[in-house]
């Protein structure tokens, strides 16, 4: 099986290198496509198997398919496309209308993701180009979202009512996949007395407007004015510094810049609780991260982790807005830590990389023996079933 992956964002992350990695050794052939307009953005290594191009202008995103038809020109140029059995677009919209025009040039199915910047971009703020985002999701063979509640928002605002039973046919929902050393790592237990009026938050992530934490620290006095002794470590790289700024005056809050692994998991261990209360979050790996360590987790409400787990499994959602909503959910979590901290230290292994590999290597592998287009349903936990 030779795949295509077209990735934007590939080399901002070294999150799809792991996953790369992991398909590798299931003795996939893998080829990865990065679309650029500045190859000095790099934070991977370079790699014979990763072909890094800088074919637009950091400008001509003002015009979609100015810039597309610069990647598809840049992508025909440097990739061997007929070698390949299956592409894999990595976002619905920039790498998806180039994995749609290849498959219908070629003759090669394609899957495609659905992310952030496609739900809170392009859908919400571009309509004119919501009827092609419909049309890639049509002629893609599965489409992958990383959460549940990014499934709902597109399917309820976005596709249109006779589209829906035919694309809810090839939704599969995988999440992101996180480092093997948090797996390998878990602590044997973590408990915490339910009538301890010392309770610790943690965030760990960039410091930014989006990722709400001045909202973290509304809550923390709240829960202060009511008796408790709350504290907040702040864990990251700081992006905004006027949001920094507002960040470090509370005297509840403890800032770390970013840390590596190594000591980021021993602030998780010191904390009781991981808090984000992002605007927006694709996905968030830093939850499972700390779910990993035992730390119940709090995240946003219709955001990336929403609707991983059953409400009240492994944590809770909040309206970001409201530290009201926050303070009411730490409680809940205090008053049945044990139980919480258990069952999210053990569902973190449904984040490993191991077994998230494992689904894309067999739905490549059935599109591509099958070579048409996929008509059944994928269930994460069930076997591939009903292809025709």
């Amino acid at each position: 099986m030779r795949v295509l992956h077209i990735n934007c964002n590939y080399i901002g992350t070294t999150l799809h290198q792991k996953m790369i990695e992991y398909l590798d050794g299931m003795g996939i052939t893998n080829k990865v496509f990065v679309p650029t307009y500045d190859k000095n953005i790099s934070v991977i290594e370079a790699n014979q198997n990763v072909c890094v191009c800088e074919c637009f202008k950091k400008w001509d995103r003002i015009v979609f398919d100015y810039k597309q038809n610069k990647i598809y020109k840049g992508l025909e140029s440097h990739i061997t496309v007929n070698q390949y059995d299956l592409i894999h677009a990595y976002t619905l919209f920039t790498d998806g209308n180039c994995a749609r025009k290849l498959s219908k040039k070629y003759g090669i199915p394609y899957v495609v993701a659905i992310r952030n910047t496609d739900v809170n971009d392009f859908f919400k703020l571009m309509p004119h180009l919501r009827k092609r985002g419909v049309d890639i999701m049509k002629d893609a063979s599965i489409i992958f979202f990383l959460s549940e509640a990014y499934k709902k928002q597109v399917f309820e605002k976005y596709i249109p009512k006779k589209y829906k039973d035919e694309i809810e046919k090839k939704v599969h929902i995988i999440p992101n996949g996180i480092d093997e050393f948090w797996i390998e790592n878990t602590p044997v237990s973590k408990k915490k007395n339910s009538k301890s009026k010392e309770i610790h938050l943690v965030y760990a992530g960039k410091i930014n407007k989006n990722k709400n934490i001045p909202t973290i620290q509304k809550a923390v006095n709240l829960l202060n004015k009511e008796g408790f002794n709350t504290t907040l470590t702040v864990v990251g790289n700081i992006e905004d510094s006027n949001e920094f700024d507002k960040i470090q005056k509370d005297k509840n809050t403890v800032y770390f810049s970013a840390r590596p692994k190594e000591d980021l998991i021993n602030l998780y261990r010191k904390n009781d609780i991981f808090v984000m209360p992002s605007f927006k979050e694709t996905f968030g790996l830093v939850y499972a991260e700390a779910m990993s360590q035992g730390l119940p987790v709090i995240y946003s409400e219709g955001q990336g982790f929403d609707g991983q787990f059953p409400e009240g499994e492994i944590g809770f959602h909040v309206k970001s807005n409201s530290p009201e909503d926050l303070c009411i959910k730490i409680k809940k979590i205090i008053f049945s830590y044990d139980e919480l901290s258990s069952r999210a230290m053990k569902s973190a292994k449904k984040f490993s990389w191991a077994s998230i590999t494992e689904e894309y290597s067999e739905i490549y592998n059935v599109i591509g023996k099958a070579d048409v287009k996929l008509r059944g349903i994928i269930n994460r936990n069930e076997k591939i079933i009903d292809y025709r």
